[in-house]
């Protein structure tokens, strides 16, 4: 079998979509189908794909010994589970859903703009991703779903926000009433109550609607994340929401990409005994409020883990390695002294904080290759 994939579009991270697909294949029951129909419509523009795979037949309607039409050998029949799985497997071919081009207005410098490119255009949609999300059922878990089989009475949505944020009259979201630290601040409570239902059905009765269940907030933060950091990006801000360490989901400075998987290797590979040190250093200097002072307490953090593997460092550096406790014992980085050096541009902290940074992490893979010798 090979599909054909040119009809399709990904609106969801590869990655995130393969993940809950496979997660779907390896599910037992009849009710399969419907979780991944329900993927699919989430992740891909457009019906065709769920048209398409309702046209396959399910695995207990083939009958394998059935004979082609010219009567030599059985009939190849695709069945639902295979073009499902075919689909999952060749996933990263699916091209991501583009912003269309721009339409004739646009080409005339006419009509609005489509790229989000100021901050009420940003705080616009970002109201609009929300609904898209309320839409879809991530905020049942929280908010609650109305039924007309039980009416009860439903959560306040505006006071649940309120109890996070400690600002009342939220909900029903209004961008055109936002100063900014209400919009960053509803960035990150919403990242915090969104939930994807994995299974869905719909209640006819009176019309009333789909009903989410199965609710799991890993990959719908996962989601929330792209789509929020995408129209951030769009909108030209400098923060984006982090994606690992002990601010997930808050807001944190924007780096370049080889200093963000620096960040990563760090979060990521550092052995227990520092993991926690490394993530509140980080987590110190990535904030959207960072002052010198947190970014001083940031690589004061990670020079305690340096200093305590001066010796692996004199080590491979020789006497060499002296040089780089010089500049924390010299300058204001850790508890102040007379002889502390302190005027400076704050351009020096991020500087010394990438550098022990890169060095921590130098050390790792120092301390895995002398393990694994």
């Amino acid at each position: 079998m090979s599909l054909e994939l040119s009809n399709y579009e990904l609106t969801w991270p590869a990655f995130l979509f393969v993940s809950e697909g496979e997660r779907i294949l390896k599910s037992a029951g009849s009710s399969w189908e419907d979780r991944a129909e329900w993927l699919m419509t989430e992740a891909l523009s457009g019906a065709a794909a769920v048209a398409d795979f309702r046209e396959r037949a399910n695995h207990h309607d083939v009958d394998p010994w059935a004979s082609t039409a010219s009567g030599r050998g059985r009939s190849v029949v695709v069945t639902k589970h295979e073009w499902f799985s075919e689909l999952i497997s060749r996933a990263s071919e699916i091209r991501p859903a583009a912003v269309p081009r721009p339409y004739w207005p646009q080409r005339q410098g006419r009509g609005s703009p489509l790229d989000g490119s100021t901050v009420q255009d940003a705080r616009r949609d970002f109201a609009r991703v929300v609904g898209d999300f309320a839409d879809n059922g991530y905020l049942v878990e929280h908010f609650g779903e109305e039924c007309v089989d039980a009416p009860d009475v439903l959560p306040d949505a505006s006071v649940l926000i309120e109890r996070r944020l400690g600002i009342p009259g939220l909900w029903p979201l209004a961008p055109e009433t936002w100063d900014e630290d209400t919009f960053y601040g509803l960035i990150e409570v919403f990242h915090d109550l969104v939930s994807r239902p994995r299974m869905r059905r719909y209640h006819d009765f009176c019309n009333c609607g789909w009903h989410h269940s199965e609710f799991h907030n890993g990959p719908a933060r996962i989601l929330y994340r792209a789509k929020v950091n995408e129209l951030l990006r769009a909108a030209g801000t400098e923060y984006e929401l982090a994606a690992e360490g002990e601010d997930l989901g808050r807001l944190v400075a924007v780096t370049d990409d080889a200093r963000s998987q620096l960040m990563h290797h760090a979060l990521n590979d550092s052995p227990p005994d520092i993991t926690a040190g490394v993530r509140h250093a980080i987590a110190l200097y990535r904030s959207r409020d960072a002052s010198p002072e947190s970014k001083r307490s940031a690589i004061f953090n990670l020079g305690r883990i340096l200093e305590e593997r001066r010796t692996l460092i004199k080590d491979q550096l020789g006497k060499d390695e002296g040089a780089l406790f010089e500049i924390a014992n010299r300058f204001d980085l850790r508890p102040r002294r007379a002889d502390h050096r302190g005027e400076y541009d704050e351009a020096f902290l991020d500087w010394i904080f990438w550098w022990y940074l890169s060095t921590v992490e130098l050390t790792n893979r120092l301390i895995t290759s002398r393990n694994a010798s």
